[in-house]
């Protein structure tokens, strides 16, 4: 069995790394394959990560990204006052008994009552959030506006 500390790598999948400017019989001495003047020839010579030659980089060229608070919107299922009409008088409506009723497709993180329309049956309606003008026409019919 082999011992973790016993392990070498096959033999000749090894090379000693390239000894540069080591004179010119090796190959790679005097300008150590930088070549001749420029600026990555020179010591600290070189250019930024990125740096296109004065070109816009690509970096900047891109459209931006980053964050977005769009995950951790709440969404809200607004209802019209004009399609609580279709409820029977002194009915309980509730955002169970909307869905049930195909008035709206799925409660979401609340139902919000608006204005829109006029009312005429009395209803106690519970949602988690109504309109000034909503609450004011349902107690106008006869009806309750409470906040769940």
């Amino acid at each position: 069995m082999v011992k973790l500390h016993e392990l070498k790598p096959a033999p000749g999948s090894r090379h000693k790394p390239t000894r540069k400017g080591q004179g010119i019989g090796s190959g790679l001495g005097k300008t150590a394959g930088r070549g001749q003047k420029g600026q990555n020839a020179r010591s600290g010579g070189g250019v930024r990560p990125g740096f296109e030659g004065g070109q816009m980089p690509l970096h900047r060229r891109m459209p931006k990204r980053g964050f977005t608070n769009a995950r951790f919107k709440k969404e809200i299922v607004a209802v019209n006052l004009e399609k609580l009409n279709k409820f029977p008088a002194g009915t309980e409506v509730t955002p169970e008994l909307l869905k049930q009723a195909g008035v709206i497709k799925k409660i979401g993180d609340g139902v919000k009552i608006l204005g829109d329309g006029n009312i005429e049956v009395a209803l106690t309606v519970k949602a988690h959030a109504f309109s000034k003008t909503a609450a004011e026409k349902i107690v106008a019919a006869g009806g309750k506006a409470e906040v769940i």
